[in-house]
């Protein structure tokens, strides 16, 4: 109770200005006693910790933005939830009361469709064809489909393969997952996948996982290895099962009502700094995710390498349930991309 009392102080705050210069001359518009002119303030609130390489990109890019304006614009960033959660930023971002977000393009798919067929798994053949993917009118096509929902995406961040981690049960195949709770997303597919695989999927709330885990509410979860590293959800999960079912990609996005507030030359600015981030954010996650797993297995945590031949046939079904349907059709381009 107490941290949603927080969260919605803080929410309050944001909404009564997402960022100076909205609106006809508010209070401080234009330029200040000193003859200086205002600085556009675009709140971004996501919930990873700061050490985690997502957020270190989004620092890039607001140092860009800084530079590139000439200090006339800034990014400022609320990590680890302190706005909410994923969902709770995303309807912030359509009233227009949160400027930008990050989140999974998991949550996504209760807000845009599309967006669902970056959950799938083993829809991308590996890492290489993954980037090849995003970056294809694929990619750029998924990140305008939120528009008419008042969400426009500027890009996609790395977020590696996601595989299961569990606390007491070593999974070496999807047998071995029969009867455990599974913490997954605010996510249909990725509720259908897991249950797929034979385990009971729970949606819990990320910052809420750790006390899940520890108290015995779930057995395990679902993540790359940057995350179970920064979570430190590896203290307590001592087993590591490298299946890779899905890769979905983090997304960064912006209110279209604050997009539209922003001058051709703001929106370059911006949409320009959000580019390189991706560039720097790739070789930096990359880098961080050999160190989580170096860093977990020095922990204690046991990498298991399965024959992911069994994962794959236990969600056969799951897929041909999309064949002849829009998201069936988007899993067809996606196999066509070389």
């Amino acid at each position: 109770m107490k941290r949603r009392i927080i969260i919605c102080l803080a929410a309050f705050v944001v909404s009564a200005v997402v960022f100076s210069g909205c609106g006809k001359k508010p209070a401080g518009d234009g330029e200040n006693g000193e003859g200086q002119a205002k600085v556009k303030v675009l709140k971004l609130a996501h919930g990873l910790p700061t050490d985690h390489p997502v957020h270190k990109a989004m620092e890039y890019m607001a140092d860009l933005v800084a530079e590139k304006s000439g200090g006339k614009m800034k990014v400022d960033i609320y990590p680890s939830e302190q706005l909410g959660t994923e969902k709770e930023c995303l309807e912030r971002l359509q009233m227009g009361a949160l400027a930008m977000t990050k989140t999974s393009s998991s949550p996504m798919e209760t807000f845009v469709k599309e967006m669902k067929v970056l959950g799938l798994p083993y829809v991308f053949r590996d890492k290489d064809h993954y980037w090849k993917v995003l970056l294809s009118d694929v990619g750029k096509e998924l990140l305008a489909a939120g528009e008419a929902k008042r969400l426009k995406g500027l890009c996609f961040y790395d977020a590696g393969a996601r595989s299961f981690y569990t606390v007491k049960k070593e999974v070496n195949s999807p047998a071995d997952l029969a009867g455990l709770k599974i913490r997954v997303q605010q996510s249909p597919v990725a509720m259908q996948l897991v249950d797929a695989m034979g385990a009971s999927a729970t949606p819990i709330a990320w910052g809420e996982l750790y006390t899940s885990l520890q108290q015995g509410v779930v057995d395990g979860a679902e993540n790359n290895p940057p995350s179970l590293y920064t979570s430190k959800h590896y203290e307590i999960c001592k087993y590591y099962t490298l299946d890779e079912h899905t890769r979905p990609p983090d997304i960064l996005l912006i209110s279209t009502r604050v997009w539209k507030q922003l001058s051709a030359a703001q929106q370059k600015i911006l949409q320009d700094a959000v580019d390189e981030s991706v560039t720097f954010q790739r070789k930096l996650w990359a880098e961080f995710e050999k160190k989580s797993m170096n860093e977990i297995q020095k922990a204690g945590v046991k990498i298991i390498k399965p024959d992911k031949a069994p994962f794959r046939k236990a969600v056969e079904g799951m897929l041909k349930e999309y064949e002849g349907t829009s998201i069936g059709d988007l899993v067809k381009r996606i196999g066509e991309v070389r």
